[in-house]
């Protein structure tokens, strides 16, 4: 099996519980791109088999997620893990949907973010977090990121809660966006809640539990309708087709002539589904082959 699962994380595991789970499940090569902490929930795109070849186009896509702050108090690994570092009253008739919608429009375009300590971006070849675990303190390099779209979708003035969509880059830290608008708002706050809602082309929608994994194992055509083969991922770029002659020297490594341009799906003469090419400047190598 090669291809894309489409995983609904569950809140507690990490990414590498249920990469673990799923290679166990199809004994193959598994992976994943981008990581989800333990208490976020939602999309996590899962590699499987030849699958893994796919992560060099998903690294830069962008994603949307549904957040959760929890207002007048701030801590330290600014999500609900941490430790409180500062308390601060909220002003309850603050919390109206006009001038929340002002603070989330005027966050809105292309920025610079302090991705917060307790991440693992790495500095010296270190990961934050294990600088902030010792107690250093260490220099964090702005990162740029552009949010495309923020929408508020609930207020809970007695529980002093906001519940917001954000659509942004790769690399925006939602828990650092938790706390600017805690700020705008006059107040502290953190992240409490968070689910990933869309991954590139990858939505909630679509997304299976490995629960729902496990127990369909055994059922062939659902688990043919929840992979995203290769052929699938790749559907919308052109196609070519080579005869044996071809096809023996482009499995080879040789580069052929070509009309195409860019990625392209390669058949052989039957129409069988061989791999992906790409096309540059008139020739053809092999990218990623299914079958040699």
């Amino acid at each position: 099996m090669d291809g894309i699962v489409v995983i609904n994380k569950e809140k507690g595991c990490t990414s590498h519980d249920v990469v673990y789970k799923v290679k166990k499940l199809f004994g193959v090569k598994v992976g994943h791109t981008g990581t989800l902490d333990p208490n976020a929930t939602g999309v996590l795109p899962v590699l499987i088999g030849k699958g893994t070849e796919l992560s060099q186009f998903l690294i830069n896509h962008d994603k949307k997620y549904i957040a959760t702050i929890q207002l007048g108090k701030k801590h330290d690994t600014a999500d609900v893990e941490g430790n409180i570092i500062e308390e601060k009253d909220v002003e309850i008739d603050e919390l109206n949907a006009d001038k929340i919608n002002g603070v989330l429009k005027s966050m809105i375009g292309k920025q610079k973010q302090v991705p917060p300590m307790y991440s693992a971006i790495k500095v010296n070849g270190k990961k934050l977090y294990e600088y902030a675990r010792s107690g250093k303190t260490v220099d964090i390099p702005e990162r740029e990121i552009e949010i495309y779209d923020l929408k508020l979708l609930d207020i809970d003035v007695m529980s002093k809660l906001i519940i917001f969509e954000i659509y942004c880059s790769k690399g925006t830290y939602v828990r650092t966006v938790c706390e600017k608008i805690a700020e705008a708002i006059g107040t502290v706050g953190y992240m409490k809640e968070l689910q990933r809602t869309m991954v590139g082309n990858f939505k909630i929608e679509n997304a299976i539990t490995v629960a729902e994994l496990e127990d369909n194992m055994k059922n062939n055509d659902y688990i043919n309708k929840k992979i995203i083969s290769i052929e699938k991922f790749f559907e919308c770029n052109d196609s070519v087709v080579l005869e044996a002659n071809q096809l023996k020297l482009f499995l080879n490594g040789v580069m052929i002539n070509s009309e195409a341009e860019g990625l392209v799906r390669i058949y052989n003469a039957s129409q069988q589904f061989i791999g992906i090419g790409i096309a540059i400047n008139g020739k053809l190598k092999r990218k990623i082959i299914l079958k040699e």
